[in-house]
């Protein structure tokens, strides 16, 4: 391809023109058959989203991907550059990439009559050919189709009536490329109503200008269905031009989540170093997101992103690291305690309903937190009976013995980690419970495991936690009523 410079030599070399929805499909299908995955990094689709996403595309179809906040659509439509050829040859100085084999606008015609197969052509490499625009309100015909331009009439000393006054927009100028529209329903109608031609007949109108160019185009659009109803709403004519319409959802397992914050949550060696984290930790930080999507306060229709377990998974860490540093050491293991400091991360990406703007987003979010541990609890330790018959030992009698014993203990945030584990060592009956009912476990976890029984004793309500300034107080229930009285 270097070597070829000229419509001539391009014609010599025995090249076909494609479609881009051929393009497409062509290099989808061969890899479908040697057995390469078409959308890597994309977790969670595999069996749903992706076998539709290939359909559509092995269709030739425009697709709109329609889902909540934080379901990949973004990705999915940007991944689509991987099955694009490399690079396809355009005339040289065309706005809009014409193909030197079918040109389509004025100048690229011109140019081929005056200098035939001596036309010069460059190489446009796939990823130059991905066009993306976020339908806001301001948006307007002129941007995404064009306009005359007064400008170039005067320098070219041309009138109105010459379709060579106008300036193309961004969808003619994204010619044989994938064009994304993000939010569509946020397109005001009559600007999606622009759109039909372009979809359907191939020809666009400019300022009087009737001008039949068969734009060759991939169309991607995203859309979340509550907006539907809230800021506006894909024009009916318009859906019925979109070839497939395709539903994303979010992860469906732990399992999937965790490999999805993993991959996107934006870590230094230093900090994967500096901080050890539990695996368990990992689950309860991914369980959180399962609870916020099903939790009362938040409005479930608006959606909770994956983005809330990236940038708390951040936060997480950053919080073990911030504490490491303060104490001077190279190394520190993730404490259940730290999670407080993944509150910031979860205020910002949820929608309150009515009552969860009365408890407030810092409360709903450490009931989130609470919740993930009574799920988790049933799956390490015997199940905490609401109700107890009198005098009846169990699993936890004498962890809770000893709160009532003891009077309890403070844990303080920037503890160092020796005082840490000498704190929970002094528990004796939390070594025999992890001994018992966790014997597998990695002794580099332990420590998080002791502090996951206390928090979960609190959240069956057999122990209390009192927030303090610099840490938490963990008591005996009752003492802690009969402190208050």
């Amino acid at each position: 391809m270097n070597n070829i410079n000229t419509l001539g030599e391009l014609k010599k070399s025995g090249y076909e023109t494609k479609s881009i929805k051929d393009e497409l499909r062509h290099n989808l299908r061969e890899k479908i058959k040697s057995g390469q995955p078409t959308f890597e990094g994309v977790h969670g689709f595999e069996n749903t989203v992706i076998p539709e996403l290939e359909r559509a595309i092995l269709s030739r179809h425009n697709i709109n991907l329609l889902g909540l906040r934080g379901q990949a659509k973004t990705r999915l439509a940007r991944k689509m550059i991987e099955l694009l050829d490399e690079y396809i040859p355009f005339v040289t100085g065309s706005e809009i990439n014409d193909d030197p084999l079918n040109p389509i606008s004025r100048f690229a015609k011109d140019l081929i009559a005056e200098k035939g197969d001596a036309t010069p052509i460059s190489w446009l490499h796939r990823s130059e050919r991905f066009f993306e625009k976020l339908a806001t309100p301001d948006v307007t015909v002129a941007d995404l189709i064009g306009d005359v331009d007064p400008i170039k009439a005067a320098n070219l000393k041309l009138s109105y009536a010459d379709d060579r006054v106008i300036h193309f927009g961004m969808i003619p100028r994204a010619n044989r490329c994938i064009f994304v529209i993000n939010e569509l329903p946020d397109l005001q109608a009559r600007i999606q109503v622009a759109l039909f031609n372009i979809l359907q007949e191939g020809d666009i109108q400019i300022r009087g200008f009737k001008l039949r160019m068969p734009l060759d185009m991939q169309f991607i659009f995203t859309a979340n269905p509550e907006d539907y109803t809230n800021r506006g709403s894909i024009v009916t004519p318009l859906k019925d031009r979109i070839g497939s319409q395709i539903l994303t959802h979010y992860p469906e397992t732990i399992k999937i989540a965790r490999t999805i914050t993993e991959q996107e949550a934006k870590l230094d060696v230093a900090q994967s170093d500096l901080v050890y984290v539990p695996s368990l930790a990992k689950d309860l930080l991914e369980q959180i997101s399962f609870e916020a999507r099903e939790c009362e306060f938040i409005d479930n229709k608006s959606g909770v992103s994956a983005r809330l377990s990236i940038t708390a998974f951040e936060n997480l860490l950053s919080t073990a690291e911030r504490r490491a540093l303060k104490s001077g050491v190279d190394k520190t293991t993730l404490r259940l305690s730290d999670f407080m400091g993944i509150i910031p991360a979860i205020t910002g990406k949820v929608e309150l309903v009515y009552e969860g703007e009365q408890e407030g987003a810092g409360i709903v979010a450490q009931h989130l937190i609470g919740d993930a541990i009574r799920t988790f609890f049933p799956g390490y330790f015997p199940k905490i009976e609401k109700l107890e018959k009198q005098d009846v030992k169990t699993p936890y009698s004498d962890t809770l013995e000893w709160f009532f014993t003891e009077s309890g203990f403070e844990l303080l945030d920037d503890c160092s980690d020796e005082e840490y584990k000498t704190i929970l060592d002094s528990i004796a009956p939390l070594e025999v419970l992890v001994k018992k009912y966790q014997p597998q476990l990695d002794k580099e976890d332990s420590y998080f495991m002791k502090e996951f029984i206390l928090w979960g004793l609190v959240e069956y309500k057999k122990l209390s936690k009192d927030r303090l300034s610099e840490g938490y107080q963990f008591k005996d229930l009752y003492g802690s009523y009969i402190s208050k009285l």
